[in-house]
């Protein structure tokens, strides 16, 4: 399914259910919905984000979903019976996350605590260090685990997997990918990796 330039611009502003489980485990936050994201209702969802084929990678998901036409209900099942949350620090849709101000991002870091505080997950990933630094007032923050929690959940920082970070490969993200989710055992670390 591809959007012409103009249905995309249609979407600005709009915004995305969070994808929760009754119980997560592991909640991976997004910076804010894209155009595409918006406009598909799925989460990470333009073409060149590889945050579906990193999940895959890493062993968190089995199969990489049908994710840029919209989630089947199938593929929702998938991540909510992995226990898998996904929600953004903003909800509103802009082409590129450098639209958002500091406020916005401050607003959503503390929108953020309270929702996690409520959902009670054992993992929180927010998916980009520079959202992260800013929303968190946190400006010399490095990726990985954070010495903070978030809502009483262990908080991880890891890179960001649209198009436009392109110096990371899947293969990076995936292993950036497994340490949250092995903290919040959604996967299990192998023989193959273990210490």
């Amino acid at each position: 399914m591809g959007f012409t330039r103009a249905e995309l611009e249609s979407y600005r502003g709009a915004s995305v259910d969070d994808l929760m489980p009754e119980h997560p485990r592991l909640v991976f936050v997004g910076i804010n919905p894209g155009l595409w994201t918006a406009a598909t209702g799925t989460h990470f969802a333009h073409p060149g984000n590889r945050f579906h084929p990193a999940l895959v990678a890493a062993g968190i998901l089995p199969r990489l979903p049908g994710y840029a036409n919209g989630l089947s209900e199938a593929d929702r099942r998938m991540f909510l019976d992995a226990g898998i949350g996904i929600t953004n620090l903003v909800h509103r849709a802009t082409a590129r996350a450098d639209e958002l101000d500091r406020v916005e991002l401050r607003e959503g870091a503390a929108r953020l605590e309270r929702d996690v505080a409520r959902w009670r997950p054992r993992v929180v990933a927010v998916v980009g260090i520079t959202a992260y630094r800013l929303g968190f007032d946190r400006p010399k923050a490095r990726a990985g685990r954070q010495e903070e929690t978030i809502g009483g959940a262990e908080l991880w920082v890891v890179p960001n997997p649209s198009g436009l970070n392109a110096h990371a490969t899947v293969a990076d993200l995936a292993r950036a990918y497994a340490e949250p989710a092995l903290a919040a055992e959604v996967i299990a670390r192998g023989p193959s990796n273990s210490e």
